[in-house]
């Protein structure tokens, strides 16, 4: 399940359901508007296996790497989400939810820095060409 912070513009939720991507959007499919940071973790637990895509940079935290969820930060601007967010889902080292559950991923114009569970290092991955 792909899962969209509240800070995600509506008409970037529009484009990756025009694309057939499957999302959730927090406020507007799943729980209210205004949930806070600390309630976003226990929210995605709940779900089964959620990929959640983000544009507040708190979220990239080794510490919140889990096996039962992935988190992304999208360190762009908020008119290319959509674009990212696709091209997470669409890169070879993250284009399953196998591959994605345990990590938290930043992903900028330059490429993915990813925490992964039990890791000691962040790894870095460039966008295919």
């Amino acid at each position: 399940m792909n899962v969209l912070d509240e800070n995600v513009r509506a008409d970037q939720r529009e484009l990756l359901r025009d694309r057939r991507i499957p999302v959730r959007h927090i406020g507007h499919d799943i729980v209210s508007k205004g949930i806070q940071d600390d309630n976003i973790i226990p929210l995605l637990l709940r779900l089964r296996r959620p990929t959640f895509f983000t544009c507040d940079s708190d979220f990239y935290q080794r510490r919140l790497c889990h096996p039962r969820y992935c988190l992304v930060y999208l360190a762009i601007d908020d008119l290319s989400v959509a674009v990212y967010v696709r091209r997470v889902l669409r890169h070879p080292s993250f284009n399953t939810e196998a591959k994605r559950m345990g990590t938290v991923i930043r992903a900028s114009s330059s490429g993915l820095t990813v925490w992964r569970l039990h890791a000691g290092q962040q790894e870095t991955a460039s966008w295919p060409e």
